[in-house]
């Protein structure tokens, strides 16, 4: 046995584990109402703590919102989004999506619609679509990631790593969830209502709980590139 590989599991067994959980994951986009226990989201963050850092600063921090919390919450961003208000994101967005990376949104956007019957063009239905994001798609649980300002975005890219950590072990634990950068448009909004240092940065919210895998809109899946379309190898 190699000495890196853990006793009772095989090298295949435990790559083959982590295959299965990165292909069955997918942005859920409906949810059953039933709160998750509280002992399963301990098992999820203790999990996702395991995060590799810059120097070890494990940056995140997070907020587990839930029950009237999440309800009172989920409230006062809908508001504000649905008035238009909110572009006050910590971290510059995308300027915008050209070539591939373009492509690759639109098919995204395009299957979503196509599943949900929306007519392409049909600009106020995405619009009430888009607004979805802020009612967390019926989600009992949100989870709001926020860093420490100095650590710039070097923070932030630590977060992403723990954000994939959180959904993988979510995975595992039979759970659903869908990353948010929409949230992150809302980032005075989210400093105000839960009373956040001035220094804390919004990342992304995670919205998480147990799918609703009859409902349309989590039935179908997007594409992954190809490692000959990411990958260079240079060898001489």
């Amino acid at each position: 046995m190699d000495a890196t590989t853990k006793p009772g599991f095989a090298a295949e067994d435990r790559i083959g584990a982590l295959e299965e959980l990165l292909n069955e994951r997918y942005s859920v986009r409906a949810f059953q109402p039933r709160e998750v226990p509280r002992e399963i989201i301990e098992h999820i963050l203790t999990t996702a703590q395991r995060t590799a850092s810059w120097c070890n600063s494990q940056p995140w921090e997070v907020l587990i919102v839930s029950g009237e919390a999440k309800e009172r919450f989920r409230k006062a961003i809908y508001a504000e989004a649905s008035r238009g208000l909110g572009e006050d994101y910590d971290f510059t967005p995308p300027r915008e999506y050209v070539g591939v990376y373009l492509e690759r949104r639109r098919e995204s956007g395009f299957q979503l619609y196509n599943t949900l019957g929306i007519a392409r063009g049909d600009r106020a239905a995405y619009a009430k679509q888009a607004l979805e994001n802020y009612n967390f798609f019926g989600a009992p649980h949100i989870a709001v990631i926020h860093t420490n300002e100095p650590l710039g975005v070097y923070g932030a890219i630590d977060c992403g790593g723990y954000v994939s950590n959180f959904m993988l072990a979510a995975q595992a634990l039979g759970l659903g969830t869908i990353p948010q950068a929409a949230i992150a448009r809302h980032s005075g909004l989210i400093r105000r209502h839960f009373n956040l240092a001035d220094d804390r940065r919004v990342v992304c919210g995670i919205s998480f709980g147990y799918a609703d895998h009859a409902h349309k809109v989590n039935s179908y899946r997007t594409s992954r590139a190809t490692v000959a379309d990411t990958v260079t190898f240079v060898d001489v």
